[in-house]
């Protein structure tokens, strides 16, 4: 747990696509015995068909349930509800915030950015997105908010594998690679994933992230991969090249000039923030014993010292960008740059 962060509430964005099942997972919060203190904030109350028998007691927008969690709704603002949760007594371990099926994640990721009080009081945890192993390939062929959802998270739930044959499973987890080869992905069926994997994972599990880097992406930039990648290969099924999406993932062994870095980080995501849906790194700098982690959606950008770089720990600095059309040598270049020499 990172020291400076470890006073802010942890926050889970909880998407995917109508009927993926995040029903089934919301409701797991609100019933399991976790001993835990859990705030969900849903969309619309009725519409998420929360099981009333857990609900004990209800002011207008808030209600308690029976393990100890409390669920409400936003109407209007998330930024006043956020506010209204973060004065209630007695601290929550976490707050997971559903979005509509058809939304964008964007947009609910970055109040996590904007706004003070919230800031001062919590942190984006992971974007977690529920998929339907058997429906996500045709989402993905007509619906652009499926994609956006899949390319944003950091974990991902592909549900109903059950309903599926292991061609068909392969097929879809290799459409989800090719859009985000860096979420963790869990095959589940009616949602029965451990709660510690979706909840509280930590400044995007994002050691866990940098470890991955499918070698699929690298375009032959000279690293030499000194670890096996064969089981990326799915027994021989085609890989999916997603047109409209790339992911980008930089490194190096040598420090990174802070002075340098900071500026080139802050004026990319200014200028191109657009087309970088997420953005988000592990950086060893100059005369600097500390880690330094960011994370980044679109234009917005938060970034702390997490914690100091352990002994024979490998400091390495490791950068992810994922969104579309991105100007993939001019983001090398820049990252070059900012090596201290």
């Amino acid at each position: 747990m990172p020291e400076l962060t470890s006073q802010k509430i942890p926050v889970t964005v909880l998407t995917g696509y109508l009927g993926a099942g995040k029903t089934t997972l919301l409701n797991r919060i609100l019933s399991e015995n976790h001993g835990k203190k859990y705030a969900v904030i849903v969309n619309e109350f009725g519409e998420i068909g929360i099981d009333n028998d857990l609900i004990i007691g209800a002011d207008e927008e808030v209600f308690e349930m029976n393990n100890g969690c409390v669920c409400c709704t936003v109407r209007g603002d998330l930024v006043r509800i956020l506010d209204g949760l973060m004065r209630r007594k007695g601290k929550f371990d976490a707050i997971i915030v559903e979005t509509t099926g058809l939304a964008d994640p964007a947009p609910v990721a970055q109040t996590f950015f904007v706004d003070e009080d919230v800031q001062k009081n919590a942190r984006l945890d992971a974007v977690v997105t529920v998929a339907d192993a058997k429906w996500l390939s045709d989402r993905l062929k007509d619906a652009p908010e499926a994609k956006n959802q899949i390319a944003f998270a950091d974990v991902i739930v592909l549900n109903k594998t059950d309903l599926v044959s292991k061609a068909e499973l392969a097929e879809v987890e290799a459409r989800i690679r090719a859009i985000n080869p860096y979420a963790k992905l869990h095959r589940t069926e009616r949602c029965k994933v451990a709660l510690s994997d979706v909840l509280e994972r930590g400044a995007f599990d994002l050691d866990r992230i940098l470890e991955i880097e499918p070698d699929f992406l690298e375009t032959g930039d000279g690293h030499d991969h000194d670890h096996d990648h064969g089981h990326h290969h799915h027994g021989g099924l085609k890989h999916y090249h997603d047109e409209d999406m790339q992911s980008l993932s930089l490194r190096t062994n040598k420090p990174l000039d802070a002075t340098k870095f900071m500026p080139w980080l802050q004026n990319l995501v200014a200028s191109e923030g657009q087309k970088i849906l997420r953005s988000k790194g592990i950086l060893a700098f100059t005369d600097d014993d500390d880690r330094y982690v960011f994370q980044g959606v679109h234009m917005m950008l938060e970034g702390d010292h997490q914690r100091r770089w352990k002994d024979g720990e490998k400091r390495e600095s490791r950068v992810v960008f994922i969104g579309r059309e991105l100007p993939e040598q001019a983001i090398r270049d820049g990252f070059e740059s900012c090596i201290t020499t």
